[in-house]
């Protein structure tokens, strides 16, 4: 919220909305008219931004329905109804909305497993994205969050082999476009094989990643296995006792868990190891 007055909540068919200078229950946004209706925005709001522009009151919200008119901007002053709807995404749930802080016009949003980033002109036809970011990302159920530097720039996102995809927004036209560009990207390696987010620090040119993945050994499921095998070759009554001495709850364990941060270089298109 730019006045930074009220704390933003998605909520099934609503968005939550609390006063930060007091406790209490907050209030409560319907985004659409009631229950069965097929007007408004329809699922649970999965994904809240602020257009960051002095003065602006206006946020866009995401829902988690499968559908291609799935986010939908909002203001202030209007309450709960939408000013319009953005489409054009593929039919499947919003994980994260945001805006490019040097020029808000432009929306930027991710979707569950879709490794595209779609991007919208707020000025121009919003019945279709403007530009979609393309990189090697493979279809998975986590959630992958990208960023936009301060500058406006640099679009970072992660993917679930370790890399980091660098996009240079740059790159982009910024008269209003109507076509469907898609846009390559430069990709560096941050984690050796596991999942990879990063984050650009707000005021230097250095991005931070966090790796990691939870995991289970395969020798667990053998043992359970042989295990399993020796108890039917027993008595009902021993395998009733063995059942409950043998039976364990098979634990994760975290490979690659790391924070780097990386630092930019005028002279190289892609980021340099800085401290680990």
């Amino acid at each position: 919220m730019p006045r930074m007055e009220g704390l933003y909540c998605g909520f099934e068919d609503a968005v939550e909305v609390f006063d930060v200078n007091r406790p209490g229950e907050g209030t409560r946004l319907p985004t659409t008219p009631f229950k069965k209706s097929k007007d408004g925005l329809k699922g649970i709001i999965s994904a809240l931004a602020f257009v960051p522009a002095q003065g602006s009151d206006m946020y866009a919200a995401g829902s988690l329905s499968p559908t291609s008119s799935n986010i939908a901007m909002f203001n202030e002053t209007h309450g709960a109804e939408p000013v319009m709807f953005v489409s054009g995404g593929p039919p499947a749930g919003v994980t994260q909305i945001s805006f490019n802080p040097a020029r808000p016009h432009i929306m930027y949003a991710a979707y569950r497993r879709h490794g595209p980033i779609y991007s919208w002109d707020l000025r121009a036809n919003v019945d279709g994205p403007m530009k979609i970011f393309k990189s090697s990302h493979a279809r998975t159920n986590q959630k992958l969050r990208f960023d936009i530097d301060l500058g406006g720039r640099w679009l970072g996102s992660g993917d679930e082999s370790g890399n980091i995809s660098m996009f240079d927004l740059q790159d982009v036209d910024d008269p209003i476009e109507t076509e469907k560009n898609s846009v390559g990207a430069e990709e560096f390696q941050a984690s050796s094989k596991f999942d990879a987010h990063g984050a650009f620090h707000p005021h230097h040119a250095l991005l931070l990643s966090a790796s990691g993945s939870r995991h289970f050994h395969p020798n667990e499921a053998s043992e359970s296995s042989d295990s399993n095998e020796s108890m039917d070759s027993e008595t009902d009554s021993q395998q009733a006792t063995t059942l409950g001495i043998t039976r364990r709850r098979r634990h994760p364990v975290i490979l690659d868990a790391s924070i780097k941060t990386w630092l930019f270089d005028s002279q190289a298109p892609l980021p340099k190891p800085d401290i680990t």
